[in-house]
């Protein structure tokens, strides 16, 4: 009988050591998956705060770019424009509009305008119906009386705002 009690007393004890190496197995695990866990954890809070900070930096950068006139700039309208078109004498254009310089740069300001108007009536008799139709059409209108502006201020007039195009 005493060699039956020896063998279950060793049975005993390498179930009790078994049963701590399983313990430690599993303590050991849990530490790495939590070491693990946090870790990625930390990486992706970095990551995704540098990426919303970059998002945001490219908005301010965005806004800041919207705004096209800065400092002291007037805005003074030309009038209205009412004429004749090339193809027909029956095809009438009004046209509306108003131009940006900076406060200042053009001498005078009711002359120059005065310029303006009678360039535009000038180029809108020399334009057939064809030519300003649809959006490509206005366009290309708004630059060349752009260019006109320009070249009969020197540059001194920033952009001519083409407000209201009427054809009948």
């Amino acid at each position: 009988m005493a060699a039956k009690d020896t063998k279950t007393d060793d049975k005993t004890d390498g179930k009790k050591g078994g049963g701590k190496g399983w313990i430690a197995a599993l303590a050991l695990t849990s530490l790495v998956a939590i070491g693990t866990g946090g870790g990625l954890g930390m990486y992706l809070l970095s990551t995704v705060e540098k990426a919303v900070d970059v998002k945001k930096k490219d908005e301010e950068d965005r806004a800041v770019k919207v705004l096209k006139y800065t400092g002291d700039v007037a805005l003074r309208s030309v009038g209205s424009v009412v004429t004749n078109l090339a193809d027909s004498s029956d095809a009438w254009v009004r046209l509306e509009s108003s131009v940006v310089f900076q406060a200042g740069a053009v001498p005078n300001p009711d002359v120059a305008l005065a310029e303006i108007r009678a360039d535009i009536v000038a180029y809108l008799r020399t334009v057939t119906m064809r030519q300003i139709e649809g959006a490509s059409g206005l366009m290309h209108l708004r630059e060349d009386l752009n260019e006109r502006v320009a070249l009969r201020t020197k540059g001194q007039v920033r952009e001519l705002i083409v407000e209201m195009l009427v054809v009948q």
